[in-house]
């Protein structure tokens, strides 16, 4: 019997030091299928295999849960954002208009984690990670509407019109999207995108 004891430990140690990225995957998945509504931390727990009060060595409530899921999310917008406009032979207003169809295009893609990233209510909007992913995102945009050296300013700065402008027509469109403004059956978003936000985005003046 004691001759087993340190492959018991050891593999106690290995699921432990996995449990964040098992808590995560599960949420991922219950976010997805149910949506933030549909969201707990018992039933998180229980798709991972452990016990209701395990996922506090990690997390110490939903909202940090969920605070982290959005970081992923803004981060992975950003990179989306930044693939999108980094030819930098292209003018400006065409790399404006792709980076428009990559942020409406992730929309489409990550419905859940995209209507959670503003659902601040229940997000930590002290978390600093949270804090970065964010402002990386619009940077993204920012940076290319106001340019490189621009100043940095509050969202509510008048200054800040032109971008603002920008992030509100493709957000918008994103939120009709997925709402189903444009048709509820399968693929009618995704069709929408495709023959519709061109378009829209002609008439943007940047």
């Amino acid at each position: 019997m004691n001759d087993n004891l340190p492959t018991v430990k050891i593999t106690r140690s290995y699921h432990h030091g996995d449990l964040r990225a098992t808590l995560l995957e599960a949420a991922e998945g219950l976010l997805a299928e149910k949506g933030v509504e549909g969201f707990s931390m018992r039933e998180i727990a229980r798709r991972a295999g452990v016990s209701p009060a395990a996922p506090k060595h990690h997390f110490c409530d939903v909202r940090a849960l969920l605070t982290t899921i959005a970081t992923t999310a803004f981060d992975e917008l950003a990179d989306r954002l930044e693939v999108a406009s980094e030819d930098r032979e292209a003018g400006r207003v065409t790399r404006v208009h792709r980076e428009g169809i990559a942020y409406v295009r992730f929309a489409i893609e990550q419905r859940s984690r995209f209507d959670l990233m503003w659902r601040v209510a229940l997000l930590d909007l002290t978390d600093s990670e949270y804090c970065r992913a964010g402002d990386r995102a619009f940077a993204a945009l920012d940076r290319l509407i106001r340019g490189e050296d621009a100043p940095e300013l509050e969202l509510a700065d008048p200054r800040m019109a032109p971008s603002i402008a920008c992030w509100s027509l493709v957000h918008g469109f994103a939120r009709l999207a997925i709402d189903g403004t444009f048709g509820l059956d399968a693929g009618a978003a995704e069709r929408a995108a495709g023959a519709l936000l061109p378009a829209v985005l002609a008439h943007l003046s940047v």
